[in-house]
């Protein structure tokens, strides 16, 4: 669906209902306290990232990411299995990292290159006496045994705004080059630097070195992950607001243009929660981001807002997408339209 012609109202666009993908719940902890904060694909493997907030390097591992065969995946997808799948967990070391930091608070996006991984984690809180702060690392995948082990070399993004739990929660990767998104890139957002970058890109060769900013158009609500690219610079990203934010997490929010142009779906013109994927492009020549004229791909909504996280392509079919910890734990298959 495209906007209405002559500045007409446009239809109410069709809304994409979220399969949700039963997970075997015995590895991981109860009532959703992994928090998982990405999707990336490592090879024929979907891994999943928890923020792991709590390392400890005196077992024999600081933590775990966790991995679901993408065959289990399909299989279920098309009958061919019963639920739940299977989840494995990867052990990760990480807290030779992390412990340099006091107001450690997580890790937020992660991205593969063959056996490189590309992680983002935030430090830091807002306020007179603090500041958030986001880093990127890298390290290796062992595949015998299955384990990921970051480097020590850090690079920092220091974020334009200061807004409680926002910092660079989304990678994209395109080619050698690793982009990472602040999230918050909306109109009213208030910048420490008017000039400040909203997105910044690395080079990989294959430990990341920074290159530059990219700017970004404004978009509202949070950005809180991001597909890789096609060969066109084509990727998508998830665009989520969760309307009961409160104190230092909370932000201003300018008009949705994006509803005005593409209209809003049922459950959305019902709902005061924003669940959407949007099509943005990296133009090389230009180097810039922009959004694509293809529409919002918009979810049907529940009475919970849930809280996406994640996001990956699944190959022709569509995407997976999944939460953190609200309303719980979800791993979703959102359809093509």
């Amino acid at each position: 669906m495209s906007a209405a012609p002559n500045g007409a109202a446009p239809e109410s666009p069709k809304e994409i209902t979220v399969q949700t993908i039963p997970l075997d719940a015995r590895s991981f902890q109860g009532d959703g306290e992994d928090q998982l904060s990405g999707l990336a694909w490592y090879k024929d493997h979907l891994i999943l990232l928890p923020e792991l907030k709590q390392l400890n390097n005196e077992g024999e591992s600081d933590g775990y990411l966790f991995r679901i065969a993408k065959a289990d995946i399909v299989d279920f997808l098309d009958g061919k299995s019963s639920p739940p799948i299977k989840v494995d967990r990867i052990p990760f070391f990480a807290a030779h990292v992390t412990k340099q930091f006091t107001d450690y608070q997580g890790f937020e996006a992660i991205a593969f290159k063959e056996d490189r991984v590309y992680m983002t984690f935030e430090a830091g809180r807002p306020g007179p006496d603090g500041r958030m702060r986001a880093y990127l690392v890298s390290g290796m995948v062992n595949p015998n045994p299955a384990e990921v082990r970051l480097d020590n070399e850090l690079i920092e993004m220091p974020p334009p705004a200061q807004v409680g739990n926002a910092s660079y929660e989304s990678l994209m990767l395109m080619d050698d080059l690793l982009v990472s998104f602040f999230e918050l890139n909306g109109a009213k957002i208030k910048n420490n630097d008017q000039e400040g970058p909203r997105a910044y890109a690395f080079s990989l060769s294959p430990r990341p070195s920074k290159l530059n900013s990219i700017p970004l158009p404004h978009i509202e609500y949070r950005i809180t992950d991001a597909t890789t690219a096609n060969g066109d610079g084509k990727f998508w990203a998830i665009n989520y607001y969760f309307p009961c934010e409160k104190g230092e997490n909370s932000y201003e929010v300018a008009a949705d243009n994006l509803a005005d142009t593409y209209g809003k779906g049922t459950t959305h013109a019902e709902r005061k929660q924003v669940e959407r994927l949007l099509e943005l492009q990296y133009v090389e020549k230009e180097g810039v981001i922009k959004l694509t004229n293809t529409p919002p791909i918009q979810l049907n909504l529940e009475d919970r807002p849930r809280n996406w996280e994640g996001l990956v392509r699944l190959d022709q079919r569509g995407f997976l997408i999944v939460t953190d910890e609200h309303p719980e734990t979800i791993l979703g298959f959102v359809a093509y339209p």
